[in-house]
């Protein structure tokens, strides 16, 4: 299959050099260009995301992953030819089949955005307590910006130019997620929800992201 060469994928990236590598090779199977944004890794994560094949763009501090983001996204825009912009996750929890499902939705025209959501198929196995935590997440940003999605913290999101060039993300840790929903409902974006398998690995339960990233996005939205 030829690789899609009208998406950039942008990848956040921080101390993730055990997997960065697998996950940069396996995108570029299907995706001609990835930019992998080092938010001041300390593990060589950049170098091992340019060896296996990423544009590596790098923060020379720590900023957080919604300002990698905005990095990444304002890469891909300054590139000829971007007509859609993916974001994923550099510990390897997200699917490439995925990725490629929403942007042919985009293609088709039947969206501006396309949300991935561990919730609407059985191919997630996610922990009762991590479930819990964000069902409660998911509540709050449906109270708090009107956009009511069933996963609004999942990383996996494909858009067109146009959404990508309205985005300001200014909340640069994990609340970044609720002000993306609330800038695509405040622009009237039409979009939808794309069931995606999330696979929590030994690697990403070992590293704690199991269920801290989740008690970290709650904390974030009641006090950002």
């Amino acid at each position: 299959m030829r690789a899609v060469e009208d998406t950039w994928v942008v990848v956040p990236l921080y101390n993730e050099a055990a997997v960065v590598g697998e996950v940069v090779t396996g995108l570029r199977r299907s995706f001609a260009h990835v930019v992998c944004v080092d938010d001041a890794s300390r593990d060589g994560s950049g170098d091992a995301a340019a060896r296996a094949g990423a544009v590596v763009v790098r923060h020379p501090v720590n900023l957080g992953q919604g300002a990698a983001l905005q990095t990444g996204v304002d890469w891909a825009l300054s590139q000829p030819g971007t007509r859609f912009v993916v974001t994923f996750d550099a510990d390897g929890q997200h699917q490439v089949a995925d990725a490629l499902a929403m942007v042919e939705r985009l293609r088709s025209g039947e969206a501006d955005v396309v949300i991935g959501s561990r919730f609407l198929d059985g191919r997630t196995r996610v922990s009762p307590l991590k479930r819990a935590v964000l069902r409660a997440a998911v509540v709050h940003t449906n109270a708090t910006t009107g956009v009511r999605m069933t996963d609004a913290h999942n990383g996996l999101r494909a858009m067109t130019r146009e959404v990508a060039a309205s985005l300001d993300i200014t909340q640069n840790r994990m609340a970044h997620a609720s002000e993306i929903v609330e800038q695509i409902g405040r622009g009237g974006w039409r979009w939808v929800e794309h069931p995606v398998e999330v696979l929590y690995t030994d690697y990403s339960v070992a590293k704690g992201q199991s269920v801290l990233n989740s008690v970290n996005i709650v904390t974030e939205l009641i006090f950002k």
